[in-house]
């Protein structure tokens, strides 16, 4: 594991802390409100919430460290980038990344849209040697700063020909959007994130199938009871995402921002397909290998739906026993999501829950989507909103699904410098065409344990927003 992924844990352990710490003082004051409380209930509260901000402060410093631990070696990478022996430094000045003492070459501040990324692409193809030099510098850049999730061929593919074919992407681009809505990949980025290994089309993982047997001796000296143990292989493909689109020159050369809308578009529809994948795929999807819980109801209620999810999540832990993390996600379409918030009722759950008031039906976060947790459900367990869950299932074509999964057995591998981009002007030199290719590899399985749960049948059809 790299100080990169370390201080990304830590990150999200800071944000999870200061969610709870939220939840905590919500609950404070929720209490509060409650003429019936007594005062020793208050002052336990105030002792989780003042545990929590220990908790944030302990995550905030622990972070801190690992942010000054990176900056410094960093500025190390630099220094030893200007002390290596001359025979082996760039013949230029203007070739050496010296990152962390001068800017990016391509930079979001400048070049938000990155049109100036893209102009020296084109004019790379065209012999352009000033173009070729940036691009040269800002794979070297990458190099520095990203050496150890690119592959070790990234800077030959820059540097080695006029094509320039297979750049990579400056990263602030990627994160750009274009007109087009997008259901992207809410539940792509909560699964259990693996670096793709450089090579091979299979990821191979072994699993226990048959265990060893342990018993009680029936009588001294009598033999013990033995169970021959035996795995099975798990074979995740390595899938291939791809999107192409051409364009005319004239739309390049005399438009306004034209090839930055499509790549944008690109890089959208490559997230949007790999997280639908995800979801839906024959065989392999999570719809595919979650156990159905049936709701089957021809007036359903939000009240009536709830014991199926905790049906699920019961299945869950039970499928898996000691290697339940007990970080469980409930994951399902937003319109599932808003009929839930819409129930009203007089009674609340038997047993309270961890950051949870009782008399709600769960919390809402109030965030945008795509940007993580929405809420949780009353029993704390939190919501992922994903739009690529598919609302055509069931006899009726009306139907929805609602999985609950152990987010640590939703294995996710991607190479790390993906999505790639591709621009080829020969290819359609003839026609005055540019091809613009978008692609990149990555496996997926949520079937290491047969852990996933889906509710679906009747009961979730197109929702009707009327209160119950």
């Amino acid at each position: 594991m790299t100080l990169a992924d370390l201080i990304a844990q830590a990150r999200t352990a800071l944000d999870t802390a200061i969610t709870t710490r939220s939840q905590e003082q919500n609950a404070l004051v929720a209490m509060r409100s409650d003429e019936n409380l007594t005062e020793d209930a208050v002052r336990a509260q105030v002792e989780r919430r003042d545990a929590a901000d220990a908790d944030v402060t302990r995550r905030q410093e622990s972070l801190a460290e690992l942010e000054a631990e990176q900056a410094r070696e960093d500025e190390l990478a630099a220094l030893q980038a200007r002390t290596v022996p001359a025979a082996n430094r760039a013949p230029a000045y203007d070739q050496v990344a010296r990152v962390g003492r001068e800017e990016r070459t391509y930079r979001p501040d400048q070049d938000r849209r990155g049109a100036g990324f893209e102009r020296d692409v084109a004019a790379a193809f065209l012999g352009d040697y000033n173009a070729q030099a940036r691009l040269a510098r800002h794979m070297q850049e990458e190099q520095t700063e990203r050496g150890a999730l690119l592959r070790p061929d990234d800077q030959q593919r820059a540097v080695g020909t006029g094509a320039f074919s297979g750049l990579v992407v400056p990263q602030y681009l990627t994160d750009m959007y274009a007109p087009a809505a997008a259901a992207m990949r809410p539940f792509a980025d909560a699964c259990r994130s693996h670096v793709l290994p450089s090579q091979g089309m299979t990821v191979n993982i072994s699993r226990v199938t048959t265990s060893t047997s342990v018993d009680n001796q029936s009588s001294e000296n009598s033999a013990v009871t033995e169970q021959d143990i035996d795995d099975t292989l798990l074979s995740p493909a390595v899938k291939t995402a791809a999107g192409q689109q051409t364009l005319s020159r004239q739309s390049i050369e005399r438009g306004a921002g034209v090839e930055a809308v499509v790549m944008d578009d690109l890089f959208r529809r490559y997230h949007t397909n790999l997280d639908g994948k995800l979801i839906n795929e024959a065989t392999t999807g999570l719809s595919a290998v979650a156990t159905a819980v049936a709701y089957t109801d021809a007036s359903p209620t939000a009240a009536e739906a709830y014991p199926k999810i905790i049906e699920g999540l019961a299945g869950v832990e039970s499928a898996l026993l000691d290697m339940a993390s007990g970080d469980n996600l409930a994951v399902m379409h937003s319109r599932r999501w808003y009929w839930l918030q819409n129930a009203m009722g007089s009674t609340w759950p038997l047993i309270t829950q961890p950051g949870t008031i009782a008399q709600t039906l769960g919390a809402n976060y109030g965030e945008a989507y795509g940007r993580g947790v929405r809420g949780l459900l009353p029993n704390g367990t939190p919501v992922i909103v994903d739009n690529n869950i598919a609302t055509n299932l069931g006899a009726g074509t009306n139907e929805d699904e609602i999985y609950l999964v152990d987010r640590q057995e939703c294995h996710l591998w991607e190479d790390p410098d993906a999505p790639m981009y591709i621009r080829a002007e020969q290819a359609k030199a003839a026609n005055l065409g540019v091809l613009l290719v978008v692609y990149g590899y990555y496996a997926y399985t949520h079937a290491r344990y047969a852990q996933a749960r889906k509710v679906g049948g009747t009961g979730l059809v197109t929702p009707t927003f009327t209160g119950v």
